[in-house]
């Protein structure tokens, strides 16, 4: 009757173990790919160049967002719409 109780304990160790190292596994595995989802491109109107979203200059222009590659785009962008 002891060894039962101690094979079934030392079982539900392993399983317990097993499942811990199966899960962070899994979870390391999910971040890896959450990294190489690609980044949304947007569209320089000015010189028409594509740039990442998160590295754009981000301005509001008459209510809408523009985004830029450089801060050159940004003002020659705005000395156009002004004249």
């Amino acid at each position: 009757m002891l060894r039962l109780i101690f094979f079934v304990f030392l079982a539900l160790i392993l399983y317990s173990l097993l499942r811990f190292f199966l899960k962070a596994m899994s979870s390391s595995e999910k971040k890896r790919d959450r990294k190489q989802d690609p980044e949304e491109l947007v569209q320089d109107p000015y010189c028409q160049t594509y740039i990442p979203k998160g590295s754009a200059l981000k301005k509001r222009v008459a209510g809408r967002d523009y985004y830029f590659c450089k801060k050159e785009c940004l003002e020659n962008f705005i000395q156009n719409k002004k004249s």
